[in-house]
């Protein structure tokens, strides 16, 4: 202990007696101050000594009222207290001290030794109850700068203690929060029953146009469970800003689709110019005449499929509906016709099954432009793309029918140090002419249909090439719009 730092204040009117405490103090290597009465210990207590040897008996303020008001006093009620006294000496005169706020007592004389080793013995609490009260203000101004709501809950599923992020978002102060069991404070607030037993869990909840990601982790000690930590965070601005994403990426897809329409329409609408001319012609022969108006029958045919194909593929429902992968595939396949013939590619279609599927068409046609737009750019000229639809299962023990569509390309490959990112917002490896939005907001829109999309690659010859795997759910999904935000 470095008790030559340690100020200790001796109050005693008795010189004989304050010399003998005082010296016995100084020889351990205490600092000590001094005083006689008991207006003068409290003036002096101001100056915070780390303790105080306090006598009972002084001439004008009894020792108890003095420690009363020592305690009392928010400065200086940290300072520990010994009481000495050779005049009060029953266990009700020792009682009635230490209800005063004295944190010990002794008898006058006390053995120097005794003495000693009692203030040490304060010093030592009171240097860790400081200690204490810091790290617990650290911790609570800590805990408290959070922005995520946390609370603490026992094996019995009851708040012990909250953060003031978490009474911002229940609206509640901490004394409401407190003692209240977690269930009943979700469901008052979100309307949303959380199983207390359902732990290590995450969940999405939408409240009142907002957006709430609960989670509930377990906490144990020596192997048994002792509690869990609640956590909620408000994630609406998260979905505003995926929703914007979104739109920004659908924009982009129009604007690659203008493009697309521009070279698919041109070429029928060359033909029919050139047809009508020449039937302008052949009036006077009726048999060619008809000919070239047949021929034109059938460009405007090609037309009105192309703008029924662009049309279907912004138009989006309400509801989820029955989808089926191999239309899906098909209307994507033909809006980048285009791209795959400028690349002389070869496309091999395998559909192995016909089961439908729940969700949301447009959506879906974009996770899949975007699958199928990246291979073909990958794709050596003359090179080759496989596309399988096929029969999949889902959930832990795999027993959910779902459909699996596959999309391999032998292209260059993706690098092993790029793999683990492909499917974080904004990365891309096509500098300037990339948002690194695609596969974010497939993987996204995939996940949100209950499903989940897979990659495997390789850039090492002899077989380089990407294999995008998307797997959904052939169940029913909710009926609310993802990314809908009304």
């Amino acid at each position: 202990m470095a008790s030559k730092q340690i100020t200790v204040l001796v109050a005693d009117d008795r010189p004989a007696n304050r010399y003998t405490t005082a010296h016995a103090l100084k020889r351990a290597g205490f600092a000590v101050i001094e005083a006689a009465t008991g207006k003068e210990t409290l003036e002096l207590s101001k100056q915070l000594p780390t303790a105080i040897v306090l006598d009972v008996k002084l001439p004008d303020i009894l020792g108890y009222e003095v420690c009363r008001r020592i305690k009392a006093n928010a400065q200086t009620s940290h300072i520990p207290v010994l009481q000495l006294s050779a005049a009060f000496l029953s266990n009700e005169s020792k009682l009635y001290a230490l209800e005063s706020g004295a944190d010990a007592y002794l008898i006058q004389p006390a053995d120097p030794i005794v003495l000693v080793a009692t203030v040490k013995s304060l010093v030592r609490l009171h240097r860790a109850e400081s200690q204490a009260q810091i790290a617990a203000k650290q911790w609570q101004a800590t805990f408290d700068a959070l922005n995520e709501g946390v609370a603490m809950i026992d094996s019995a599923g009851v708040v012990q203690r909250c953060n003031r992020s978490m009474t911002e978002i229940f609206g509640k102060s901490y004394g409401e929060i407190e003692d209240s069991p977690l269930v009943d404070l979700i469901q008052n607030r979100f309307a949303f029953m959380l199983p207390f037993h359902d732990a290590n869990t995450t969940r999405e909840v939408r409240f009142e146009n907002r957006f709430f990601r609960f989670s509930l982790d377990s906490v144990y000690s020596q192997g048994q469970l002792t509690g869990s930590i609640f956590i909620v965070a408000e994630t609406t601005k998260e979905k505003l800003a995926e929703e914007a994403l979104l739109i920004s990426e659908r924009l982009a897809a129009t604007g690659r689709m203008a493009h697309t329409i521009a070279h698919e329409i041109n070429n029928p609408l060359e033909a029919i110019t050139n047809l009508v001319y020449l039937v302008q012609h052949s009036l006077d022969q009726p048999d060619i005449a008809q000919q070239y108006i047949n021929s034109a029958a059938s460009e405007l045919d090609r037309v009105s499929r192309i703008s029924r194909q662009i049309l279907s593929f912004n138009r989006e429902s309400s509801p989820p509906v029955e989808i089926r992968m191999d239309e899906i595939i098909d209307d994507v396949l033909a809006l980048n016709n285009r791209a795959i013939v400028d690349k002389a590619l070869r496309v091999q279609k395998d559909w192995a099954c016909s089961r439908p599927i729940h969700g949301f068409p447009a959506q879906l046609r974009q996770v899949f432009s975007n699958l199928i737009r990246n291979a073909v750019e990958a794709s050596h000229p003359e090179g080759k793309l496989r596309i399988k639809i096929s029969p999949s299962r889902l959930g832990r023990t795999q027993s959910e029918p779902a459909v699996r569509v596959t999309i391999a390309d032998y292209g260059v490959g993706i690098p092993a140090e790029n793999i683990k990112r492909i499917f974080e917002a904004f990365f891309t490896t096509k500098d300037l002419k990339g948002s690194g939005v695609g596969l974010w907001l497939s993987s996204t829109i995939v996940h949100e249909h209950g499903g989940h999309l897979q990659v495997r690659s390789r850039t090492r010859l002899p077989l380089p090439g990407t294999c995008m795997s998307v797997v959904l759910p052939c169940r029913s999904m909710s009926k609310e719009k993802p990314y809908s935000i009304n």
